[in-house]
């Protein structure tokens, strides 16, 4: 039997045995999770995901994707250019079992991605809290990282609804890091541009 099942914005069809690389899970290595973004199993197809179904699988190891190259270069009035490496973090697994039912009380820890929230144990659906009630929450005792160059109050809110709260933070992103941020803010290159980690460590420090 197989499955579709949803991760990280993609998509995968598997089997029992499968060996998968999907975007970083927050899971370590030999850790049993469960995919419950399930699109169909079998004959049967989900409107839009099939109810009680689940993809477990056992994880492998945290690797890194192939090395891309990303250059810009501005002629004429600007006359610059950059070279910058990226490499993707990706989490390998194998899948162990793929279940058309019974999923959400099989007790398995929910497959999260790295930049989600805490895994918790598997669970049926639930309602997702508004982005606003998110960045509320959040807020509280947060830093105020409007003080960074370029961000302004939306920026901020976005930042907040990614569990980013404190220039210490921001301050000790890494090459991966940033390039993730830049996807998932939309504005690439804008947090080199502005020197955000530079200033952030200012910042951190008073």
């Amino acid at each position: 039997m197989f499955a579709v099942l949803k991760t990280g914005g993609k998509q995968y069809k598997v089997q029992s045995g499968d060996i998968l690389r999907v975007e970083k899970l927050a899971a370590a290595a030999g850790d049993k999770v469960q995919f419950n973004e399930i699109l169909m199993v079998g004959d049967t197809v989900g409107t839009p995901v099939v109810a009680g179904a689940g993809v477990q699988a056992e994880v492998i190891e945290q690797i890194k994707g192939p090395k891309l190259i990303h250059y810009v270069k501005r002629r004429r009035k600007h006359s610059s250019q950059r070279t910058k490496g990226h490499r993707q973090q990706l989490t390998l697994l194998r899948v162990t079992d793929i279940l058309a039912a019974g999923a959400d009380a099989s007790g398995v820890m929910a497959a999260i991605g790295a930049g989600s929230a805490p895994a918790v144990a598997a669970a049926p659906a639930a309602k997702k809290a508004a982005p606003k009630a998110k960045a509320a929450a959040a807020a509280a005792g947060a830093d105020d990282l409007k003080k960074l160059s370029g961000v302004g109050p939306a920026l901020e809110k976005k930042l907040l609804e990614a569990g980013v709260t404190s220039f210490a933070q921001i301050a000790a992103w890494s090459e991966a890091d940033i390039a993730e941020f830049d996807e998932k803010l939309s504005f690439k290159g804008r947090i080199e541009r502005e020197g955000w980690v530079e200033q952030a460590k200012e910042l951190a420090n008073g």
